[in-house]
């Protein structure tokens, strides 16, 4: 079966740097688009980052832009997000997922997979 594992998220100090990986299984990696999404408690899932299958066309959240990167490795089957000048708010729980379309990369409701999610807190 389809299996998407994020690496393990962890506390972190306003400023500081995370990188988060994600591991995909069971499904052909390099024909899906792949984004990070984030859910604070009581809030909706939200975009965060998305990248291709050949990783040349990137798209980014404005409240990320320019501090966060995210990357794929297609021969490891992993996606990665680097997470540089971390702020309180982006604290949340976070999230791969798998989309066939790039296109519709920003979209929640057209990824065919996800990843069980990881903590990442921001503290002041």
């Amino acid at each position: 079966q389809v299996q998407l594992v994020e690496s393990e998220g962890g506390l972190v100090q306003a400023g500081g740097s995370l990188r988060l990986s994600c591991a995909a299984s069971g499904l052909t990696f390099r024909n899906y688009a792949m984004g990070w999404f984030r859910q604070a408690p009581g809030q909706e899932r939200d975009f965060v980052a998305g990248i291709n299958r050949i990783g040349n066309n990137i798209f980014y959240s404005d409240s990320v832009k320019g501090r966060f990167t995210i990357s794929r490795d297609n021969a490891k089957n992993t996606v990665y997000l680097q997470m540089n000048s971390l702020k309180r708010e982006d604290t949340a729980v976070y999230y791969c997922g798998a989309n066939p379309n790039y296109a519709f990369v920003g979209t929640a409701a057209k990824y065919d997979y996800w990843g069980q999610g990881t903590q990442v807190t921001v503290s002041s």
